[in-house]
């Protein structure tokens, strides 16, 4: 039986001539725009920028606002006519007709754990204090509740890389929704924290160890066999069973020559290798391209700590909001968003991969104004913002080469499409073949709907 057609899902239409089509060439229109855009991704990579990227200094300029507005840079054009974004910006301007760039993303919420519960999940959470065992899934715990992928590599991989030395990423660690949170540990994803820009790099917890044969590696997985045929009567426990999934995973992955080589960046030629930029970020970004290419359907790469001091830690730019911008912030993510784009294009990779750039929210409207209590903004930052940010999709049938909605003068609010977290996760389901307000169980069986958003159409191709 045919659904209601909403105003929303009217206007959601895209690029359909709308004037010219009655409403049953329109219904025949989008039921083929559904069969071509469901499920076209295989993979996402999700880019976390994670500290609120400010929106006005990167995606959104507003060149004709006051000056303690606009901030210090210029808008510069893109590839598409019409679309300018910011001068630090330059690779990934001449490759925004592969990009939908969301303007107006918005929700309450400027703490940086919970506002980042938001965009990783689609959910909002409104118990701050409450464990990250009942946090809403990520959304590569969902790829593991779904059994997508292929291979022995897990289904979700998070690399996030960690500084003992730097108390800052403490608050990245305690972030919410990164994890599987109410679906239990057995969909937790592998967590890469060394630095894949450095010679040394490994991923230690799978890393056979050097003269284990693979006669000893097989005698110590029946041994481990046995042992736990013996502890199976304690596997009631959510823990256990998932240690013994995570036992036999990393089993399969010592034993796979091809699970050992995603992980080798140096199979990589070095030309490509600078093209992504010889930084943790850059690399992590390849290491992200090499597991999706071996099969992992979702790999999130957070934004690292650089390990620089003296300087605003991630893109949390209470201070410095303009100097550290133009030297480390948006320089690295340019190189490697853009490579990224361009070594998914020439593999043959880009339409079945999803891309994802966002942050947790953006940055005061105002240079120096202060809205959260103890944090605040020096005279050259910018506070927290949630009203208004940018999110950037790329790739897996996303309609490049558009804007979607539009902030105010001062890109304070939404002027055009008000768009939420929710909304931007189910145009990730559906592009990934997940229906979005599909039933899922939670660990007590009870039936839960996956997302309240609905797709963003006009973004699909």
């Amino acid at each position: 039986m045919l659904g209601m057609i909403t105003r929303r899902a009217f206007l959601h239409a895209g690029a359909i001539p709308l004037l010219r089509l009655g409403l049953p060439q329109f219904l025949q229109a989008r039921e083929s725009n559904a069969k071509r855009s469901f499920g076209r991704a295989k993979s996402c990579i999700v880019l976390f920028m994670w500290g609120g990227p400010a929106h006005q200094d990167t995606w959104d300029p507003k060149p004709d606002a006051p000056d303690n507005y606009r901030g210090e840079f210029k808008p510069i054009a893109t590839k598409v006519p019409g679309i300018r974004i910011c001068e630090h910006l330059p690779q990934l301007a001449a490759r925004a007709d592969k990009l939908a760039i969301i303007r107006s993303m918005t929700h309450d919420d400027v703490d940086h754990t919970s506002a980042t519960h938001y965009l990783l999940t689609g959910h909002g959470r409104p118990n701050r204090s409450a464990p990250r065992s009942q946090d809403w899934p990520n959304y590569g715990a969902i790829m593991s509740y779904l059994r997508r992928g292929r291979g022995p590599l897990p289904p979700y991989i998070s690399m996030m890389p960690i500084y003992d030395k730097d108390p800052a990423p403490r608050f990245v660690e305690s972030s919410h929704g990164q994890d599987a949170g109410w679906l239990g540990p057995l969909h937790h994803p592998m967590r890469i924290d060394a630095d894949p820009s450095q010679p040394t790099y490994r991923v230690g917890a799978f890393d056979a160890q050097p003269g284990l044969s693979l006669t000893r590696h097989k005698e110590r997985q029946e041994l481990h066999h046995a042992l736990d045929a013996r502890r199976r009567a304690l596997d009631e426990e959510a823990e256990a069973s998932a240690m013994g999934a995570h036992y036999a995973r990393a089993f399969s992955l010592l034993a796979s020559r091809e699970a050992a080589a995603a992980f080798d960046l140096s199979r990589e030629p070095r030309k490509l290798r600078e093209r992504y930029g010889l930084n943790i970020h850059g690399q992590s970004v390849l290491q992200a391209r090499r597991l999706i290419e071996a099969g992992v359907p979702l790999v999130t790469v957070f934004w690292p700590n650089d390990g620089i001091t003296n300087v605003s830690v991630y893109w949390d730019t209470h201070n410095r909001n303009f100097i550290d911008l133009k030297t480390r912030l948006c320089p690295v993510t340019d190189q490697a968003f853009s490579a990224l784009l361009d070594d998914l294009e020439a593999r043959g990779m880009l339409d079945e991969t999803l891309v994802l750039w966002t942050g947790e929210m953006g940055r005061t409207p105002r240079v120096g104004q202060s809205v959260v209590g103890g944090a605040g903004a020096g005279r050259d930052g910018r506070d927290h913002w949630s009203h208004c940010f940018v999110s950037v999709l790329a790739g897996g049938g996303v309609r490049g080469g558009i804007v979607y909605g539009a902030s105010d003068r001062y890109a304070a609010y939404p002027a055009l499409h008000p768009t939420r977290p929710m909304d931007l996760a189910a145009t990730m389901y559906y592009l990934l073949g997940v229906d979005p307000h599909m039933t899922i169980e939670d660990r007590l069986r009870r039936p839960l709907i996956l997302c309240d958003g609905e797709p963003i159409q006009a973004i699909i191709a």
